[in-house]
């Protein structure tokens, strides 16, 4: 499939004929809302793909910050990536069981640390499976790599620098959860967050970029249509939001594929902003 920037997604056919390539590294990126009571690692450890590693996104984050999943340090990163023998001068291909949602979340953060060859396997876990490509419950034993992580800050944004966003209206903000929670008419997964979303936010749900019936990414022209039928301008930059910072990262991926510029994440999104009273927020479409 042609995309603009077609180096950010592998197929189930690609990685299946580079599965063993001493420059390739395959990595579990699995996470799941807790309302869908499944357990990645557990899931990892019952069966993934030969040779792959899990990526923990609760733990590879940043311990000390109340919020879910926050990004770590520089250090912190380099530290657990290189356990998992993911470093510099290696091809990484990371999916997940969802698909797409978590692997997404494992690119940007990779793409923030400065490791650009890094792919999602497109379709998943899933896909692989549907297509009877081999599966292992064996334990994967990594040979621990060197990794130099550079925080690319184009790539993160912080609450305040949102705020300023909305008021300055210089890049779009979008909001990839979906649209009841949006609009404020469903509850959030979370406990205790306000309901709505940030005043002057676009709304693109994650899901509206991939097939469902696939669970592979949209082409190009279809990513296209949905990135401006949500009001987005492809010569403006975003910064993606969403429910806790990982299904925005789905939205970010679309964008990239289709040469747009390349998406900001903000970290915090709504668990973040609909947990304090200093953020405005309304209702509605």
């Amino acid at each position: 499939m042609s995309y603009a920037r077609p180096d950010a997604l592998v197929s189930t056919e690609w990685l299946a004929a580079h599965l063993h390539a001493p420059d390739v590294r395959v990595v579990d990126g699995s996470f799941y809302l807790p309302a869908q009571n499944r357990d990645a690692k557990a899931e990892y450890a019952e069966q993934h793909i030969p040779g792959a590693v899990f990526f923990d996104i609760d733990e590879i984050a940043d311990s000390n910050n109340p919020l879910p999943h926050m990004m770590p340090s520089p250090e912190k990163f380099s530290s657990r990536v290189r356990r998992l023998g993911l470093g510099d001068g290696v091809r990484i291909v990371v999916y997940d069981g969802s698909p797409m949602m978590g692997a997404c979340r494992v690119w940007w953060m990779f793409r923030a640390f400065g490791h650009k060859d890094i792919a999602v396997l497109d379709g998943g876990l899933p896909k692989w499976v549907r297509e009877g490509r081999p599966v292992t419950d064996d334990a994967t034993v990594p040979r621990e790599r060197h990794f130099t992580a550079r925080l690319d800050s184009t790539l993160i944004r912080d609450v305040d620098q949102v705020k300023r966003l909305l008021d300055t209206k210089t890049e779009h903000v979008v909001d990839a959860r979906a649209t009841p929670r949006f609009r404020g008419e469903a509850p959030e997964p979370r406990p205790g967050l306000r309901l709505g979303h940030m005043p002057g936010a676009l709304n693109l749900p994650y899901g509206d970029l991939v097939d469902p019936q696939t669970g592979t990414m949209l082409p190009q022209d279809a990513l296209k249509k949905r990135l401006a039928a949500a009001g987005i301008e492809p010569t403006k930059k975003v910064t993606a939001s969403c429910g806790s910072g990982v299904s925005a990262c789905v939205v970010a991926l679309g964008l990239y594929l289709t040469g747009a510029k390349e998406a900001a994440i903000y970290d915090g999104s709504w668990a973040e902003w609909g947990s304090r009273q200093d953020t405005p927020i309304v209702t509605g479409a």
